[in-house]
């Protein structure tokens, strides 16, 4: 599923592959005359919420190679003027647009979506990708499903709660049954203290660990102190 709600209720509305490939060409020839007509003075998050719309619409069109470009420059707005989840779903295109940086690009999704209060949900479609990308039998895969879980349970709102944590309870489920086979809560509860999964003041420092496997401390492509001074409080 996409970022982006328009273009996912097209899809549905689609009654084949062929009617989705052009419903598809459709909406990013309707976002790329958007974006050319917009006036030189126009708000620059706007301009960029258009560019990542069409960086979108490429990836689903079998152009993920001309969507980098374009969604990299919408992520280096929406981090400039602060808009962080703009930025996170930047790096959902980015990591879809499966190029050579697309893990990278995936890590820094994570660590904003993690960081600040963005919608729970996007966040624990971020973490989802780290757990699908980490071999079943590393730590890693757990981590993110922990911190999925974690994430969801304390800032779902309550609408959303209940469908939330059953999603990722399901995700933390499989990550200890490919991790240990796991197959019952007994099991999971002393897999967890096995890990140390119980604890945030413990796992979250651990996902650092796993996205600075992925991201060197030198090649991160904003100061993540500088970021942290942000946080709403």
């Amino acid at each position: 599923m996409s970022i982006n709600k328009e273009l996912d209720d097209m899809l549905i509305d689609s009654s084949s592959p062929e009617q989705s490939k052009e419903d598809i060409q459709k909406y990013l020839e309707k976002k790329q005359a958007a974006y050319d007509a917009l006036e030189a003075s126009a708000d620059p998050i706007d301009r960029a919420r258009l560019q990542l719309d069409v960086a979108e619409a490429l990836v689903g069109s079998g152009r993920a190679d001309e969507s980098w470009e374009k969604a990299r420059s919408a992520f280096d707005t929406f981090i400039e003027l602060e808009q962080w989840q703009d930025a996170v779903e930047s790096c959902d295109v980015l990591y879809q647009s499966a190029q050579p940086a697309s893990i990278v690009a995936l890590a820094h999704g994570v660590w904003l979506s993690v960081t600040y209060p963005v919608d729970p949900t996007l966040t624990v479609n971020m973490l989802s990708y780290v757990i699908d990308e980490t071999p079943a039998k590393a730590d890693g895969a757990a981590i993110a499903a922990v911190v999925a879980h974690y994430v969801a349970d304390v800032r779902a709102a309550d609408d959303q709660h209940k469908s939330l944590t059953f999603l990722t309870k399901q995700l933390l489920a499989n990550a200890a049954k490919e991790h240990s086979g796991v197959e019952d809560q007994d099991g999971l509860t002393a897999w967890m203290e096995r890990l140390e999964l119980l604890d945030p003041d413990v796992f979250l420092p651990r996902l650092s660990l796993v996205l600075g496997a992925i991201v060197p401390v030198d090649d991160w492509w904003f100061d993540r102190d500088v970021l942290r001074e942000k946080i709403p409080q």
